[in-house]
């Protein structure tokens, strides 16, 4: 009697440490800046504490990921909807946190923006914004999850469950926690696997941040490269519906 073929099986390529999931949350508190025009937004931005440039920038687009048109961050928003300065705000929206390992380089980027706008445009320095501007700053909290991957296939299936916190802190946090040029999914995909080609998730430069944390894309060079070590859907890793809360 003739007996089924049997098909090869692909065993897991196992990494040499687990990836650890983390989710972070940030206490919120008012600082002591506050502007009312944009020559005091430009003051107030050179002397606030850097945690207050983060909560502005960085954070705001993980609280606003959901918002798929607009401007990506506080002063671009506020130029905007309180100033009427539309040149400027598209300007600061323009900023892509991405770009910035360290936030002394992402202030010397707006103090630039801003100050040659004023410079171009003095009667709007001193017009007084329709609403003020109050700077505040944020502390981080790691909140660990029990999600821990020790193959790729794990590392989908913590991509699945995992909440939109857990991909900020790894893929945008990381980058001034760490001072990277890249994420932490990156560097383990291929330190710890031996996955390069699929650990270059920076080909999603081209797409929008509120657009990778809303779907989840994590490039499908990746999909097809792993395709070819473990048998995992594309679905599994790009498009990840959301799950828990962690």
């Amino acid at each position: 009697m003739a007996t089924a073929p049997q098909l090869p099986t692909t065993r897991p390529r196992w990494a040499r440490s687990p990836f650890y999931f983390n989710s972070a949350s940030h206490l919120l508190r008012i600082g002591r800046e506050k502007a009312t025009t944009l020559q005091e937004l430009l003051e107030a931005i050179r002397t606030c504490p850097e945690s207050s440039i983060f909560q502005h920038t960085f954070q705001t687009l993980a609280e606003h990921h959901f918002i798929r048109e607009g401007f990506s961050n506080d002063f671009s928003h506020w130029a905007f909807a309180s100033c009427n300065e539309v040149e400027l705000a598209e300007r600061l929206a323009a900023i892509d946190v991405r770009e910035f390992t360290s936030i002394a380089t992402l202030r010397e980027r707006l103090i630039h923006i801003i100050d040659s706008y004023l410079q171009k445009n003095p009667r709007a320095a001193t017009r007084v914004a329709m609403e003020p501007f109050y700077l505040m700053a944020s502390d981080l909290v790691v909140v660990p999850t029990p999600y821990v991957a020790r193959n790729l296939e794990e590392f989908a299936d913590g991509l699945r469950k995992v909440s939109i916190h857990a991909i900020y802190y790894h893929f945008i946090d990381a980058r001034l926690r760490l001072k990277l040029n890249t994420n932490e999914f990156s560097i383990w995909l291929e330190n710890e696997l031996d996955l390069a080609q699929a650990a270059d998730l920076e080909a999603e430069r081209s797409l929008p941040v509120g657009t990778i944390l809303r779907r989840r894309t994590f490039c499908p060079c990746m999909s097809a490269a792993t395709a070819r070590v473990f048998p995992i859907k594309t679905a599994q890793i790009m498009n990840v519906p959301f799950a828990s809360s962690f």
